[in-house]
């Protein structure tokens, strides 16, 4: 069976992306890889990010991309500039995204200002969905507002949710594979070990040094293994760690 492999919440961290990628889930083009959103800010790499997951799907490996509440924040702040629509909202907004990662990507792009970031990766970010699932799994970034009659219908909840609670009928049984949140490691590997019916990914790769936290992981959907990979973003480019 072809693998299905699922990363959340990358944040910049390139360096630690491709060693995870190269070498633990050593990825093939039979395999498939979906993404669970903020590729960007925080970490240095946001635009190497960017251009190293384009270049996988232009090589013809299956790389399915999430949007993430980071991504949405700096669309919204972008076509705010574009449309001439700037107002207090905004401002405190982008203020926020500044001051949670935001500065971190305009200089990975290299420029001062949202609206100097060239187009076509503005394109990829619109292009980002909000959900994928799968035969057994729903895959988002954040989580599902169960509230809701249809939990699908909600947008915001898909980027921004942190508490709830899965009704397993709403989502056909499947289980539900997100980020967003970051949760230690011991409790990422016990969601996975008692089956949960959810299953958290995001561990904090950008808290090197935090008990717990500091990695980036990869679940195999079908055999549920788990890789991580420690942050090493400050040593060589390919270290296995």
């Amino acid at each position: 069976m072809d693998k299905q492999w699922v990363i959340a919440d990358i944040h910049g961290c390139y360096k630690t992306f491709v060693n995870l990628l190269e070498y633990k889930v050593q990825l093939s083009q039979d395999d498939q890889l979906f993404l669970l959103g903020d590729y960007i800010d925080r970490g240095t790499g946001s635009k190497e990010i960017i251009d190293y997951i384009q270049d996988l799907q232009e090589a013809g490996y299956k790389v399915y991309t999430l949007r993430g509440n980071h991504e949405d924040v700096l669309l919204r702040c972008y076509w705010a500039i574009q449309s001439d629509q700037w107002n207090a909202e905004i401002d405190e907004l982008y203020k926020g995204w500044l001051n949670h990662g935001g500065t971190a990507t305009l200089k990975s792009f290299g420029v001062t200002s949202l609206d100097q970031i060239p187009s076509f990766y503005i394109q990829f970010l619109e292009n980002l969905r909000y959900y994928y699932l799968t035969d057994q799994h729903v895959l988002v970034h954040a989580g599902l507002n169960f509230r809701r009659t249809n939990p699908f219908l909600d947008i915001e909840s898909m980027l921004w949710i942190k508490n709830f609670a899965v009704e397993a009928e709403k989502i056909e049984n499947r289980r539900l594979v997100h980020g967003h949140d970051p949760k230690s490691l011991d409790y990422i590997k016990q969601c996975l070990n008692n089956r949960s019916l959810t299953i958290p990914l995001d561990n904090g790769c950008i808290y090197e040094g935090r008990r717990g936290m500091g990695n980036l992981l990869a679940l195999e959907l079908n055999s549920s293994t788990l890789e991580v990979q420690r942050n090493v973003e400050y040593k060589s480019m390919f270290l296995v760690a």
